[in-house]
């Protein structure tokens, strides 16, 4: 099984590449096109990044038949087979869903999955706690990454939770952006050596120096280039150029409308054209067209970014 010490650097959180019939809400055909997630994850393999993670929130894991996910899990595991470590998101809404999606991931190549406690009814910490021993038991083959996002998941995975999910030998990451530096810290001191904490793009050139080996961005999807110049800034120790990149990406994360959440982000995504992951998904499927003007905007002003980056690597 993979361990903790292997995890570091970009994990793009990869969007799940759709067809062009895939926002018609009557269609019954598979809507995942693999030749578009075959070359949107080669492409982002061979240009650098150091983990995938599939069918997030992003990823659409919300919108997906069981038969979209099992095409997404495997070609995804072909392509990543040998060359990155590959985190396949399984979150559902109860344990036996999750365990059918595992069962998936267990016949691939992939060596874990990207997991959030199921969200439809808030849960204690006693569930959590359990939801995460029941699938580690049901795959201790499988590494886990554990899913942190309370606003959809409806758990926020405190301290205490953590310091029992450390106790799990398979759960050796985390995807996490919603805890503030003190309680970070404090984390890094129970989870130093177990488990790697990836800390949102935004958040890495402060979450850096306390113990975060990586951090996962959507945004690399739209070109990933000022994100390896920060992976590569913070990693030679240069905090004076981290800190110009983050606050460059910043200046282009606009804050979109939640109602719409990743669904925006996949419109910027097609408009930047580094990867072409196809159209939303019902019910997200018709994108009100200020909404769609503002993300080919974002899209605009990223690549401004990758072209400055990529010219900077490349020397």
């Amino acid at each position: 099984m993979i361990t903790s010490s292997e995890l570091g650097g970009l994990m793009a959180m990869m969007p799940a590449f759709a067809t062009d019939d895939a926002g018609d809400p009557n269609t019954t055909s598979n809507t995942v096109s693999v030749p578009r997630l075959e070359a949107g994850l080669r492409r982002m393999i061979d240009d650098g990044a150091d983990v995938i993670a599939t069918t997030g929130s992003f990823g659409e894991c919300h919108t997906l038949s069981m038969e979209e996910f099992e095409t997404i899990a495997t070609v995804s595991a072909e392509i990543a087979k040998g060359r990155v470590p590959l985190f396949v998101g399984v979150t559902s809404l109860n344990t036996r869903e999750v365990i059918r999606k595992m069962r998936i991931v267990a016949k691939t190549s992939a060596p874990g999955v990207l997991v959030g406690v199921p969200f439809y009814f808030p849960a204690n910490a006693q569930t959590a706690v359990r939801f995460y021993r029941d699938i580690a038991e049901a795959f201790p083959q499988l590494a886990i990454m554990v899913y942190h996002n309370p606003p959809c998941h409806n758990i926020t995975l405190k301290l205490p939770i953590m310091e029992e999910l450390l106790k799990i030998p398979q759960c050796v990451a985390m995807k996490d952006s919603h805890r503030t530096p003190v309680e970070f810290m404090r984390l890094m001191e129970m989870a130093r050596g177990k488990m790697s904490v990836f800390c949102n793009q935004l958040q890495y050139r402060t979450y850096a120096p306390l113990g975060s080996p990586g951090m996962w961005s959507i945004n690399a999807w739209m070109g990933p280039w000022p994100l390896f110049a920060l992976r590569d800034a913070v990693k030679r120790g240069d905090m004076e150029t981290a800190t110009k990149i983050t606050l460059e990406m910043a200046a282009v994360n606009d804050a979109p409308d939640l109602t719409w959440r990743e669904a925006l982000l996949k419109v910027a995504t097609r408009h930047a054209g580094y990867v072409d992951p196809g159209p939303t998904r019902p019910p997200f499927a018709e994108i009100p067209p200020e909404l769609d003007a503002a993300q080919r905007k974002k899209a605009e002003k990223w690549k401004v970014l990758c072209d400055r980056y990529r010219v900077a690597l490349a020397r």
